[in-house]
């Protein structure tokens, strides 16, 4: 079928163009596209620093109503409305243990936005491109997408504001519940207060937490992390996060989701003895981290990564979508909307911070 896209190449703006879709295959949809968030990492793979071939379509926050149903679909049916979140095979060892984010194929279906076999549903002009983006390829007015990736959404969910539960939300949302596991006595410090950030200052406020840090170099985040749950915000442009945060005595978990490696190492030295690091930042190429080893072990602290906030997105996203219900996730807070033909517009507002998370619009 013919569809319209946004094509990716390098450095240059999207491009709306008519592509060719075709049918989708075993164990996968097709999706009439509503909307769809924008996320840095779609922009980081045009710029291709993920690997990602090019020319592409990408997209990744995908939510939309099912059209047709390939071989062997039976949990989903046509006319269901979905959210399309990240790319997993279902079978592996990881996939088995509710941890899809590292599916043994992750790269394939996430990054080189191919399916297994190395095909793609996506054409133009009789050449493929590429266009199984995270299992969905979703910056399109229709997509092909696997089913190991779907979660049903309600009719009366506005899906603009779905879409973030997707990837961005998650990921905050489940670094703070599910790899932290923050409660009541915790000092949570939130290093980068963007869509993840403040995902994360929502989780955090959920969970109770005792103290709830943003810190952030924008006021007007700092702002809205404060509307959102925080109870301390630091400017770290114009202040000095240990003098700042010293009455705290410490955090006892942080989260960083700015990648910059001198902002790890300073939320790394504010842990308490036994403080937990968790980061879900993209760092440039090649950057390392200076840690003190034997303060290291001696402390009892830890750093690791996470992948999707440890979410598998079957029952997190529900989860997700309970807490909006009851007024504790307020996304609207997060996403200003825009028509589709304005994706190059999003997304310099985007990157400009003027807004947090762009949501196109496809009709």
């Amino acid at each position: 079928m013919k569809i319209r896209a946004a094509v990716a190449r390098e450095r240059e703006p999207f491009s709306i163009e008519e592509c060719e879709l075709d049918g989708p295959r075993a164990g996968e949809v097709l999706v009439e596209v509503e909307a769809c968030g924008i996320c840095h990492t779609d922009l980081s793979a045009r710029d291709r620093d993920y690997g990602t071939p090019l020319p592409a379509v990408l997209g990744h926050e995908g939510v939309g109503r099912i059209v047709e149903l390939g071989g062997g679909v039976s949990r989903f049916a046509v006319g269901e409305r979905v959210v399309m979140s990240f790319g997993a095979c279902g079978q592996c060892p990881n996939c088995a243990a509710e941890l899809p984010g590292y599916c043994r194929h992750a790269r394939e279906f996430n990054l080189y936005a191919r399916r297994l076999d190395g095909s793609s549903p996506i054409s133009q002009g009789g050449q493929s491109i590429a266009g199984h983006f995270f299992g969905q390829s979703a910056f399109a007015s229709h997509a092909v997408a696997s089913t190991t990736n779907l979660v049903r959404l309600d009719d009366d969910l506005p899906g603009a504001l779905m879409t973030s539960l997707a990837c961005g939300v998650q990921t905050g949302m489940g670094a703070v519940m599910n790899v932290l596991q923050a409660g009541p006595r915790d000092v949570i410090g939130i290093f980068g207060c963007g869509t993840v950030g403040l995902a994360a200052v929502m989780a955090a406020k959920i969970a109770g937490c005792a103290q709830i840090v943003a810190v952030d170099v924008r006021p007007d985040r700092l702002v809205t992390a404060r509307a959102l749950g925080a109870t301390e915000v630091v400017d770290s442009a114009s202040e000095a996060l240990g003098p700042a945060l010293k009455h705290l005595r410490g955090l006892t978990l942080a989260f960083d989701n700015t990648g910059n490696p001198e902002v790890i190492e300073a939320a790394y030295s504010l842990l308490r003895p036994r403080g937990r690091l968790v980061l879900a930042g993209l760092s440039p190429r090649g950057a390392k981290l200076s840690l003190d080893l034997n303060g290291l072990m001696v402390s009892g602290r830890s750093v690791r990564g996470t992948v999707e906030g440890d979410a598998d997105p079957r029952t997190f996203i529900p989860q997700m979508i309970a807490w909006y219900r009851r007024g504790e996730l307020p996304l609207a807070t997060l996403v200003t909307t825009y028509p589709f033909d304005q994706i190059n517009q999003a997304a310099a507002d985007m990157l400009a911070g003027r807004v947090i998370k762009p949501v196109l619009r496809m009709a």
